[in-house]
């Protein structure tokens, strides 16, 4: 049967559809919309179930705030290729879903999913139609909500950071409250403070720094033995070091055996002596450099190394803090 260019027209408006693919559902249909409508989106799962072992790993990740700037929408729309992440019917497609998020706000990311959206469809119904239309996996990969007197959202350029910052203060210069959302994109801190890094967090971190001390602590006594006994340590620091510096004469086979004996013997042995509360005490020295480094209020603010976080909010209002953040990124 003969199509109009205007029922293709308006079944692409109706699904968003390609003009192809518009025409080739009227035809199967026989000019029946709602079978064409139905059409392309049976496409479009097709395509999603084809694709759903793929990796979409990139995408747009967009934050924004309420009109009254007290509650915040982060969400992440992934694909499979940075063409179609920065395709601009793909943003506009994100940028709708964290619109829905703000006005909606769901609790989780499932929620959002199941959230009516548009054409009687929810928000996991239009995007596996696009799945359809674009070709590629898409996968909604991230909700989260933030609420506060102030909520400030930050974009990193290429939309593949976003963050949400809320404060317990409004009426502050916005500059501070973005520099604070800029600090958070940049630093990646994993809580706000010491007291709010969960304790999963900080018994790896103590782990990982009592045996990074060991190491140090062992290492240091076989190097003092091979000074001692006049073997460089850096000659000898690996097997195969030892094989390469022998064949270009830079230690002796007899050096090269006396070497692995005293490394062999004296990590023995420094294991065995270790001193547990100088162990104890440099690992807590690492843990306190963790928490510096990776909590919020406590690190060293971005534009002036002179100051923490905590100090510059307070210069620029007392009382000024913040009561929580969120990040997202697509490559970390």
């Amino acid at each position: 049967m003969s199509i109009s260019a205007s029922d293709v027209a308006k079944l692409r408006k109706l699904t968003g559809a390609g003009m192809m693919d518009c025409k080739k559902a009227l035809v199967e249909s026989e000019g029946d919309f709602d079978r064409a409508i139905q059409i392309i989106r049976e496409k479009g799962q097709a395509v999603a179930n084809k694709r759903a072992d793929r990796e979409a790993s990139e995408g747009d990740v967009i934050a924004k705030v309420s009109a009254d700037g007290k509650y915040g929408a982060l969400i992440a729309l992934n694909c499979e290729t940075d063409f179609v992440a920065k395709n601009e019917d793909f943003v506009k497609l994100a940028h709708e879903i964290c619109d829905l998020a703000l006005a909606t706000k769901p609790a989780n990311l499932d929620a959002l999913k199941n959230t009516p959206f548009k054409n009687g469809k929810t928000v996991e119904g239009i995007i596996t139609e696009q799945i359809g239309i674009i070709g590629e996996k898409l996968e909604l990969a991230c909700c989260e909500s933030l609420a506060g007197e102030v909520v400030c959202p930050y974009i990193h350029m290429g939309n593949k950071l976003a963050t949400l910052v809320s404060f317990n203060q409004a009426g502050v210069d916005k500059q501070v409250y973005k520099d604070v959302a800029m600090q958070v994109a940049a630093m990646n801190p994993v809580a706000l403070t010491k007291d709010d890094v969960p304790a999963s967090v900080i018994e790896n971190e103590m782990t990982v720094a009592l045996e990074k001390t060991k190491e140090e602590q062992i290492e240091k006594a076989v190097e003092a033995a091979l000074k001692k006994a006049g073997i460089n340590p850096a000659h000898v620091d690996s097997d195969e070091h030892i094989e390469s510096n022998t064949a270009k004469g830079w230690i002796t086979p007899e050096q090269a055996q006396q070497a692995r004996d005293i490394k062999a013997k004296v990590s023995v042995e420094a294991a065995a002596n270790l001193k547990e509360q100088m162990i104890q005490n440099i690992a807590q020295g690492r843990l306190n450099k963790f928490f510096k480094e990776s909590t919020l209020l406590n690190q060293t603010f971005i534009k002036d190394n002179k100051i923490t976080v905590e100090q510059m909010m307070s210069a620029a209002s007392k009382g000024l803090t913040c009561t929580g953040f969120k990040r997202y990124a697509l490559k970390d």
